[in-house]
């Protein structure tokens, strides 16, 4: 194979490939030799058909897998003997002129990973800013907690039914033309007025009703009823009433704990505590992780491939254009998104950046992900999938080095992040809730603020400037924009590793969250609905 390099410019890379027809010849002949046993052909035994008729029978599809196979190793071969280290999948483009028996030229287009600087960690220093779980919160936690607890008793006698109440009836189904349908009769059904888990008009009209009371219901079937002959048509439901029930009160004492299996109020409320200190200690790291991000940002500064800024900047758009659905005034939303677009390519050029950065810290300091760690991954990510697929992820994980990269990747940057605040001197600042949200809201508005260049701003004049005067305040932001702010936090880690071949994610197996792989989950079938009033909740 011959190879010529047709651009060496920054991190941009081309070259031309020239396989030899006896290459993709020898190819063929290997592949006819292989297959000759198991062809059958009338008129020869079996493995006595000659060369010459298998490939006039087989030849163009073997020659098509030959070329297709030749390829992929010449464009392999071709990464090993440069040495290259391709930012993303390249692009592969056969000579549009190619005959059969002739020589193949493969165009090879590709962005290579930077010579990444060694990294700066000594002399990080970082505040943590911790909050004790108040006791007020707790309480109010708990509180919230048993009252979704309800408990029923049975109401006073004549009680009607009101929004709230619990009624049991029997009730039974039937057509407009009086016939009882398939699975429209039950008995001792309890329906919670007010909760909407049934069809519409079933539960407003039992509000009023005593013990003892006999309705007649008319409804009228969703048209997207799951019972196809029921769907958009109007029916009866004759009803009645055997109970009547209100709902009690939860009382928050040892009692009410002991109904959860907990030995006292206070083993509950230590419960809901853990609870509130994680959810505190999380805000906490977030603080502190986007800290050190800033500044790794501000100490290291090099050229990132294009493609994977603009790659990054896509997804990032998406979720923001997503964002923007959910404003008052989509118009004036869009609007100042558009405005916004060339801060938001910065911040997906900081998190590529950060992402390369992070990654050569980690295979710096040796940290890795262990297989335990990793089966572990795949076995979480694959739960949100059906059970006969769950398999089929965790094969495709296995299988795919780009899908099981991105799987990894989140756990890798914790992992590296969490290496970093070992390596940092950390001071430690009592602060209260919302002094801590205020801190990260501040760090936000600082990520999506354009910074005004100016001849004596004093500022080195990147894109990790921002203006830390007194007059600089946190400034409201719609959806939109909170979210390209904890996405300027972040950073994609790239795995410094030659770009496998991407294969086809299973159909229904695919990978997120997750970490974004390929495919979203498959769309799982919908239970077939009885045709009982309850089947719409």
């Amino acid at each position: 194979m011959q190879t010529v390099e047709t651009l060496n410019q920054g991190l941009k890379r081309a070259y031309t490939l020239t396989i030899p027809a006896k290459d993709i010849i020898a190819k063929v002949d290997a592949e006819v030799a292989k297959a000759a046993p198991q062809i059958k052909m009338p008129g020869f035994r079996p493995g006595k058909v000659p060369a010459n008729l298998i490939k006039k029978m087989h030849g163009p599809a073997m020659e098509r897998e030959a070329l297709n196979t030749a390829v992929q190793e010449g464009v392999q071969n071709l990464m090993a003997e440069k040495g290259l280290r391709p930012a993303m999948q390249p692009e592969v483009q056969l000579d549009e002129d190619y005959t059969s028996g002739k020589d193949v030229e493969v165009k090879v287009a590709l962005e290579v990973l930077p010579q990444v600087p060694t990294p700066s960690i000594e002399g990080l220093k970082l505040e943590r800013l911790t909050v004790a779980a108040p006791e007020a919160e707790v309480d109010a936690q708990v509180e919230r907690f048993a009252s979704q607890q309800k408990s029923w008793a049975a109401a006073p006698e004549g009680h009607p039914a009101i929004e709230g109440d619990t009624v049991v009836v029997d009730f039974v189904g039937k057509t407009a033309d009086g016939v009882a349908f398939p699975g429209g009769t039950g008995t001792d059904m309890a329906v919670e007025l007010g909760a909407g888990r049934l069809i519409p008009g079933f539960e407003t009209q039992l509000e009023g009703a005593k013990v003892g009371d006999e309705r007649t219901l008319n409804v009228t079937f969703p048209k997207d009823y799951g019972e196809k002959s029921l769907a958009g048509k109007p029916a009866t439901f004759d009803v009645v009433v055997k109970e009547v029930k209100v709902a009690k009160e939860a009382t928050v004492d040892d009692e009410f704990a002991k109904t959860l299996g907990l030995e006292s109020l206070d083993k509950l409320k230590e419960l809901f505590k853990g609870q509130v200190e994680q959810e505190l200690n999380g805000l906490t790291r977030t603080h502190m992780k986007r800290k050190l991000l800033d500044q790794l940002a501000g100490s290291h500064d090099f050229e990132v491939p294009p493609s994977m800024v603009e790659a990054e900047f896509a997804q990032i758009w998406q979720q923001l254009e997503h964002e923007v659905t959910h404003e008052a005034d989509q118009e004036a939303a869009r609007a100042e998104l558009e405005a916004d677009r060339e801060d938001y390519r910065k911040i997906a050029e900081r998190r590529v950046r950060l992402g390369l950065l992070l990654s050569e810290i980690g295979q710096q300091n040796n940290v890795q992900i262990s297989d335990q760690e990793m089966q572990r991954l795949a076995f979480q990510a694959a739960q949100q999938y059906r059970p006969e697929d769950q398999k089929r992820f965790i094969e495709y994980i296995q299988s795919d080095p780009i899908a099981a990269a991105q799987l990894r990747a989140p756990l890798y940057e914790d992992k590296v992040v969490d290496f970093l605040f070992e390596k940092a001197e950390i001071s430690d600042r009592q602060v209260t809730r919302e002094e801590l949200e205020a801190a990260i809201e501040e760090i936000e508005s600082d990520d999506i603020k354009p910074h005004v260049h100016g001849p004596d701003c004093g500022h080195d004049h990147d894109e990790h400037d921002h203006d830390h005067s007194a007059e600089a305040k946190p400034v409201k932001k719609p959806a939109a924009k909170k979210a390209a702010a904890a996405k300027a936090d972040e950073a994609v880690v790239a795995e410094d590793k030659p770009a496998a071949k991407k294969k086809a994610a299973p159909k229904k197996a695919a990978a997120e969250e997750a970490p974004e792989l390929a495919d979203a989950p498959a769309e799982k079938p919908k239970a077939k609905k009885a045709a009982k009033p309850k089947a719409e909740g």
